[in-house]
């Protein structure tokens, strides 16, 4: 029986990741630290996922060279206090490992960079699982999800991989409206820090990490 699909693209913060404790004390820092008022709870919550440059833009209402120093605190932070401050959801371990003894390549598409992308991951020990981590680039040049998930295509496609079939996994609006970009479909991680409301557009929802093995390995 054929598979239903080909390649899985796996978001990182909120799907594989619980990362938002270190993200939200990172925040706290840096809008002290650059004297912006701190945003409530509820509205730093909405700032894990999408790309952090674009947050300090369009949500804070920065300019380019206020949002790029902005990054700089933020980066220099989270890498030394708030990327470990986070961990793996309960079952993605088991998830990764299954797919990949069934031989499903598997290729990240976060919107962090990659440098931290790869740092957790590592910790973590979930590396050998991950057939490649994609990300944003650590310039911020490629940050929004559909160009990530262009960029984990080509490089699954590079690596001789069959891409004919590739489906997301992601638990925000802009994970389903970026993979959408390239056809590609999306199946909401409930378990993340999305509301029900961004699964709109997606072709099933989990509850738990491992309710998605009955989805992709039927």
């Amino acid at each position: 029986m054929t598979r239903p699909f080909s390649a899985i693209l796996f978001d990182l913060d909120g799907t594989i990741s619980d990362s938002a404790p270190g993200i939200l004390e990172s925040m706290t820092h840096t809008f002290r630290t650059v004297g912006v008022p701190v945003p409530d709870h509820a509205t730093l919550m909405s700032f894990v996922g999408p790309p952090i440059l674009d947050t300090f833009r369009d949500a804070m209402g920065m300019d380019e060279a206020q949002a790029d120093d902005t990054l700089a605190v933020y980066r220099e932070h989270y890498l030394s206090h708030g990327a470990l401050d986070s961990q793996m959801f309960p079952g993605i371990d088991v998830v990764l490992h299954t797919l990949h003894e069934a031989g499903l390549p598997i290729s990240t598409a976060t919107s962090k960079p990659e440098t931290p992308a790869t740092y957790i991951l590592e910790h973590y020990g979930l590396t050998g699982d991950i057939d490649i981590i994609t990300g944003a680039s650590d310039d911020e040049v490629r940050s929004a999800k559909a160009d990530v998930v262009e960029e984990a295509l080509r490089r699954l496609d590079a690596r001789g991989f069959d891409i004919s079939r590739p489906v997301l996994v992601g638990d925000r609006l802009h994970d389903v409206e970026g993979a959408a970009a390239h056809g590609v479909p999306t199946i909401f991680a409930e378990w993340g820090y999305g509301s029900p409301a961004e699964a709109q557009g997606t072709i099933a929802q989990a509850a738990t990490p491992l309710d998605l093995l009955p989805i992709l390995l039927p």
